[in-house]
């Protein structure tokens, strides 16, 4: 399997953040899989903080902004496909809304698992689950209140990149616990529930263009990078509650 040990970009060269088998075990459905694994198996590649050149850099942060690349190889976890660890976001200061996020497929396919996480009565509830299946161009947006796991599904390189806010820092420890999102995608293309989470909605397959794209009226043909110069089509990563309810 091939690793990534660097990406050029623009003219600037990045060093990667590396998941390896053994941070995510938790979350692994296949467990005869893991008794005999290498837990330093690496599985994907998180670049932080990329930028084309030293002005763009000095723009996003000025922006409050992030542009991260993420690479994720074929491979398979067991009776899975491999996946990222999944985490939620955090809450806007003074809100119970928290930080959304926009995602582009840069290369090969992704499944994005979504998951709306409330709280009724002390006991937290998922309340609607949702799949994206999406491909190289296209943009999908992780809306205020969703954890996510993303999935390579096929035999190719996954490579997508995300726009979020500076202030982000992702929450694992929820999905961690539930050893899992609300469902896992087997192999075969089959998603089974996660038994730890009890009760769950069935899925709803969504299209990457029916994921809020239209609230931001965002161009699917260009690329996600250079809505930098447009930087009122990324306000809503910082002030969510412009376009969301």
């Amino acid at each position: 399997m091939t690793t990534w040990t660097e990406l050029k970009f623009g003219g600037r060269t990045f060093s990667p953040d590396v998941r390896k088998l053994g941070d995510m075990k938790e979350v692994v459905l296949d467990k005869r899989f893991l008794a005999s694994a290498n837990m330093e198996m690496e599985l994907y590649y998180m670049f932080r903080e990329v930028s084309k050149n030293e002005e763009d850099k000095k723009r996003i942060k000025e922006r409050e902004l992030r542009y991260d690349i993420t690479i994720i190889p074929p491979n398979t976890l067991g009776a899975e496909f491999v996946k990222t660890a999944g985490h939620y976001h955090p809450l806007l200061p003074g809100s119970q809304m928290t930080y959304p996020e926009m995602y582009e497929v840069l290369e090969g396919e992704a499944h994005y698992l979504l998951q709306r996480r409330e709280e009724e009565r002390g006991t937290e509830k998922i309340t609607d689950v949702i799949v994206v299946k999406a491909k190289e161009g296209d943009k999908v947006i992780i809306p205020p209140n969703y954890g996510h796991v993303t999935i390579n599904p096929s035999e190719a390189t996954l490579k997508m990149a995300n726009w979020v806010a500076r202030a982000f820092s992702s929450i694992y420890e929820p999905i961690r616990v539930k050893g899992g999102a609300a469902y896992f995608e087997l192999t075969n293309g089959e998603f089974i529930k996660n038994e730890k989470y009890g009760s769950v909605p069935d899925i709803r397959f969504l299209k990457p263009e029916d994921t809020w794209i239209k609230q931001i009226k965002l161009n699917n043909e260009a690329a996600m990078y250079e809505l930098l110069r447009e930087p009122e089509k990324l306000q809503f990563l910082i002030n969510p509650t412009e376009v969301f309810d």
